[in-house]
């Protein structure tokens, strides 16, 4: 072999092996934080497992983000994969309408998203289309069937609403994904597996972040009316 062919072959070996080296730093630019994701799917599938049918896949929705990051977590725990997607909160969770989720709340009318374990129900056609019930599993979103707390599509959930108006459109408490991500996600979800929202704040490197005012939850008091009180989750 002439020298020139050597070398030529050298630095294409060498060009191979690094290739992989930077396509996986690129693939797995989010691992940390997949990987607490992950410990957070099993951690919520000991804790209410006994209630859900399907354990292969969770969904995450991340409260403590703005709306204008992907905050709703695809995770499937079989491969150990994670995909992230945009998911709405309530209108009552933020009257201000500029992204930030302030407030939980159970209280029927409400409009607010509530937090806590849910398990994913069956289909059924309303008025965003195809729609999935929901049941709460926690004191904090057991009203979710009769608040009519479901996921579905909206246009308002869409990315492209986020390149006009910087955040996306409000539900009324239900988890409104863009009709895209509705399809490649929510498919998989449906039938008796785990849906967990809460305010973790986890950025797209693996950092935890809270957000930039205090969370609060909408509560009804004993002898009528209601009250806020400190979010006591993470933050």
């Amino acid at each position: 072999m002439k020298r020139r062919d050597l070398i030529k072959g050298t630095i294409a070996a060498v060009t191979a092996a690094a290739l992989p080296a930077r396509v996986f730093a690129q693939v797995n630019s989010t691992a940390s934080r997949d990987r607490k994701l992950i410990e957070i799917a099993r951690r919520q599938l000991d804790r209410v497992g006994a209630d859900i049918w399907k354990k292969d896949i969770v969904g995450i929705a991340d409260f403590g983000l703005h709306s204008a990051k992907e905050r709703f977590h695809f995770v499937d725990l079989d491969n150990e994969r994670v995909e992230s997607f945009f998911v709405t909160h309530g209108t009552g969770s933020d009257g201000e309408h500029d992204g930030w989720l302030k407030r939980y709340s159970n209280i029927e009318g409400s409009e607010a998203t509530s937090r806590g374990a849910y398990m994913t129900r069956s289909w059924y056609r309303g008025r965003y289309g195809t729609s999935i019930r929901l049941d709460g599993l926690d004191p904090t979103n057991s009203n979710a069937l009769p608040r009519a707390i479901v996921m579905h599509p909206a246009e308002y959930a869409r990315p492209e609403h986020i390149s006009r108006y910087g955040r996306l459109g409000r539900s009324n408490g239900c988890f409104a994904l863009g009709p895209d991500q509705f399809d490649k996600v929510l498919l998989k979800l449906s039938g008796g597996r785990l849906l967990f929202a809460e305010s973790l704040g986890l950025e797209a490197d693996g950092s935890q972040l809270p957000p930039p005012m205090a969370q609060m939850d909408l509560l009804l008091r004993p002898g009528g009316g209601t009250f806020e009180r400190t979010n006591p989750g993470l933050f």
